[in-house]
């Protein structure tokens, strides 16, 4: 229960009673579900919604739109607890997010501070999602502009012009303002997008990855207006959606939703060995993304140095701790084993919790049954020892 703080002229039985009928809005306005189970400590008495701590700095960076107050330990009149007893989370929402796209991002409290910032502004301070003519940069299906990309071989990043094409299904960018040719065209069919601020070093960073020659390849971008980059965000997103609906006419948007990006199961540095795992250790840079395994001698390197599917436990696949017996040439003491239809995969993790985090990230991979397409893609996988 809330203990709240009044001033003395309205500290009264009626004041207590209407915050108590604010139980059923407890949670962060923010993030659609209660706050594992605990109170909110702050509150927008212009907007009339209880948010978390995190939540509550961004809302203090718009004060033309939300004034934010703390439920504990500011003081609160009869007029801000009125407003506050006739709207609520679930009000808010439904005028706030009455027209959401289905494709369009909605954060989780694990997200970066960006996309958490752009929610937080696109629902209050521009009312994109009660006016849907200003959701036009992201579901016009065409996009255009100029994003700095990471130069693949000198890590310097330069203005690149991009072009999003839901007619053509592509994702393109020109190495040149007047080139007529794209330097590379990404497939949407095949694209993920995942904000990754720490391992690009800036807040807006954004790793855009696709399949090339059924290998993967990773481009790195940003723009300096966090609005700008969630923009593309959701485009590429929207495009994703497009695509997927005429793919598959029968599914429905919530089968389609978690398609449209994903962010990895697990990135770190372990060590590897070869097949004939009689060469010593070498320390990589992993990415396990759906079921590929990437391994990489720079986190930021555009191409993998090699790939490993993981298929399913029915399909041979086996995780298991540790090395095999008489298993030399590794600096870091845990081991993780997987065992595929074809030979043995030896990774090394520097710690204990490294080691449990990505058996559970391999284990989560070979208890899920494996999809039609998947088989498809076992098949055809090229892994790069």
């Amino acid at each position: 229960m809330f203990q709240f703080v009044f001033s003395r002229a309205y500290c009264t039985n009626n004041i207590r009673r209407k915050w108590k009928e604010f139980e059923k809005t407890l949670g962060c306005a923010e993030e659609g579900h209660p706050s594992l189970g605990e109170d909110p400590d702050w509150a927008s008495y212009s907007l009339g919604v209880f948010i978390c701590l995190s939540c509550s700095g961004i809302h203090r960076n718009i004060p033309q739109v939300s004034k934010v107050k703390s439920v504990r330990l500011d003081a609160w009149d009869e007029a801000q607890v009125e407003f506050m007893a006739s709207h609520g989370n679930d009000a808010a929402r439904a005028r706030f997010e009455s027209k959401v796209p289905s494709f369009y991002y909605r954060p989780t409290p694990s997200d970066c501070q960006l996309l958490r910032e752009q929610w937080i502004r696109a629902k209050y301070e521009r009312q994109e999602f009660i006016y849907p003519e200003k959701q036009e940069p992201y579901s016009a299906g065409y996009r255009e502009g100029f994003l700095w990309k990471r130069g693949r071989d000198n890590g310097q990043f330069l203005s690149r012009k991009f072009v999003l094409t839901e007619r053509e299904g592509a994702l393109k960018y020109f190495n040149r303002n007047d080139a007529k040719e794209p330097k590379a065209v990404m497939k949407i069919e095949h694209l993920n997008a995942t904000f990754q601020p720490a391992k690009i070093g800036h807040p807006h960073g954004l790793q855009v990855t696709y399949l090339k020659d059924n290998s993967t390849r990773n481009i790195f971008i940003y723009h300096e207006d966090g609005k700008e980059i969630v923009d593309w965000f959701n485009a590429l997103r929207a495009a994703r959606f497009h695509y997927l609906q005429v793919a598959f006419p029968g599914a429905s948007d919530a089968d389609l939703v978690p398609k449209l990006s994903r962010n990895y199961l697990k990135e770190g540095y372990m060590e590897k060995t070869g097949p004939k795992q009689t060469e010593g250790f070498r320390k990589r840079w992993f990415t396990m993304d759906d079921r590929r395994l990437m391994y990489f001698k720079d986190p930021l390197d555009a191409f993998a140095r090699g790939e490993v599917f993981i298929g399913s436990k029915e399909s041979g696949y086996t995780v298991l701790h540790g090395f095999p017996p008489s298993t030399q040439g590794h600096h870091w003491p845990h081991g993780i084993t997987i065992v595929t239809p074809d030979r043995k995969f030896l990774f090394a993790c520097e710690t204990e919790s490294d080691q449990r985090e990505w058996v559970a990230a391999f284990q989560k991979a070979v208890d899920r049954p494996m999809l039609p397409q998947e088989y498809a893609v076992e098949a055809h996988f090229k892994h790069k020892p």
